[in-house]
């Protein structure tokens, strides 16, 4: 049984901060698991960080099942939520339901997330009404980037904030466990926060939330474009990375590698 589940996280409400961090791969759902992060989310944002795409919306849903089945695979104690793509959700509650499902039954996640305010929440009951544990996602939805002009901070004006509020209240009422608010000033945040009975896990929403999130690249610097201004470099691993292919693409030229020791023993010789 894991460490973490949908309903440990919900319970964390006033108790403890929540790490969050995107995972893509077995190998950074390994680390990050063995590092004690509690929630690990297969972004959509892999469209960005690992696909090459220049907006989450190409994600599809097989790329989605394929990249979670590989952090399900690395992960022992820390709850797997699968991002729904773009049109996975959107066009009826029966497909919502059935590609949720495959999340779970396909590719080992723990829950999905999806975008949207209270116009989702008879998705959200149909979803937990159905065993699926929903993550919501309100403020800025990068899956709405062309109705919201561009990657802007949400929340600015009263009436915004005041929805936002409301939007946390009633997705919580439909039975979502905790929710993500991109890009929201800080006192708008902590409102929302304050708001909502569920743990609120903010990115670029400021410190008051019941958690943070970052997409994996940004916050181990492997991102070469500038980052958003709510990321915190804990690495620099772009740099070591390039650092290394330089030494082996400079020992391979001039003979350097392989050396004898990286060699098996001659024929003839026993030894390894």
């Amino acid at each position: 049984m894991k460490l973490w589940n949908a309903a440990k996280v919900k319970a964390s409400k006033g108790v403890c901060k929540i790490p969050c961090v995107t995972a893509y791969d077995y190998v950074s759902a390994r680390l990050a698991d063995a590092a004690g992060i509690p929630l690990l989310l297969v972004g959509d944002s892999l469209g960005n960080a690992v696909l090459g795409y220049a907006s989450t919306l190409p994600v599809t849903m097989d790329d989605m099942l394929h990249h979670t089945a590989a952090v399900a695979r690395g992960t022992h104690d820390a709850l797997v939520v699968a991002d729904m793509p773009f049109l996975s959700y959107q066009i009826s509650i029966p497909e919502a339901i059935r590609n949720a499902g495959r999340f779970l039954q396909e590719s080992g996640a723990d829950a999905v997330k999806i975008e949207g305010g209270a116009f989702r929440a008879p998705l959200v009951e149909a979803l937990t009404q159905n065993g699926i544990p929903v993550l919501g996602h309100i403020g800025l939805t990068p899956q709405s980037v062309n109705m919201l002009g561009g990657y802007k901070v949400q929340g600015r004006t009263r009436e915004a904030a005041e929805q936002l509020i409301a939007d946390a209240q009633v997705l919580a009422e439909a039975g979502v466990f905790a929710l993500v608010l991109e890009c929201v000033p800080p006192d708008i945040a902590a409102e929302v926060t304050a708001a909502s009975t569920v743990p609120v896990i903010g990115i670029g929403a400021g410190p008051v939330c019941d958690g943070q999130v970052l997409v994996m690249h940004d916050l181990l610097g492997l991102s070469e474009n500038p980052p958003p201004k709510f990321v915190k470099h804990y690495a620099t691993l772009a740099d070591t990375m390039r650092s290394a292919f330089r030494a082996y693409a400079d020992d391979v030229r001039n003979g350097a590698f392989p050396a004898a020791e990286h060699c098996y023993a001659p024929s003839g010789q026993t030894t390894p």
